[in-house]
């Protein structure tokens, strides 16, 4: 027989778990199944993670705005300027997004000091959006896809000042 495990001495990292290969004839099955359980259980550590969870609801939010505001925005640039559609957009998508971040993502309640951070956080954010919009235009990328890309960059970087937001201690409500 052939011996069907040829890695001696692989070391893979999961997070805190190092496993260590040291198969010499080993039948390839239990390798497998070893495997498949070792990323099993770290799929299920990571799945019940409240801040993967609170990623996950972030990234449905997130879904749910960026779908409203591009709708908005495609719709409006037929009509008026491209600056003006995507601010409207981005407008219309702000409110939903913030009562949804605030009670569905974060299970919080949405107090004025939030309410202002979020302001703020979503200020930098709209800076950053009409900043790259107006870049991919200037360089030739049409008016339908450019958002697309905008989105790609700004979004995670607004998921890092919400989230402060919503769980600094500044910004914690006196009935918190």
């Amino acid at each position: 027989m052939i011996p069907a495990c040829l890695f001696l001495g692989q070391i893979w990292l999961f997070e805190d778990v190092v496993l260590v290969s040291l198969c010499i004839y080993c039948h390839w099955k239990d390798v497998v199944k070893s495997m498949a359980t070792v990323l099993a259980s770290k799929f299920k550590q990571l799945y019940v993670s409240p801040k993967f969870r609170e990623f996950v609801r972030f990234a449905i939010v997130g879904l749910i705005a960026t779908g409203i505001h591009y709708g908005i925005y495609y719709l409006l640039n037929l009509f008026i300027n491209v600056n003006v559609a995507y601010t409207i957009g981005y407008l219309v998508s702000w409110f939903v997004n913030l009562y949804l971040t605030a009670y569905f993502t974060f299970k919080s309640t949405l107090s004025f000091k939030k309410g202002i951070g979020f302001a703020a956080s979503h200020l930098v954010n709209y800076v950053l959006h009409m900043l790259f919009l107006n870049l991919f235009l200037a360089f030739g990328v049409s008016e339908e896809i450019a958002p697309l890309f905008v989105f790609a960059i700004v979004i995670p970087i607004n998921f890092l000042l919400v989230r402060f937001v919503f769980k600094s201690k500044q910004f914690k409500s006196q009935e918190e």
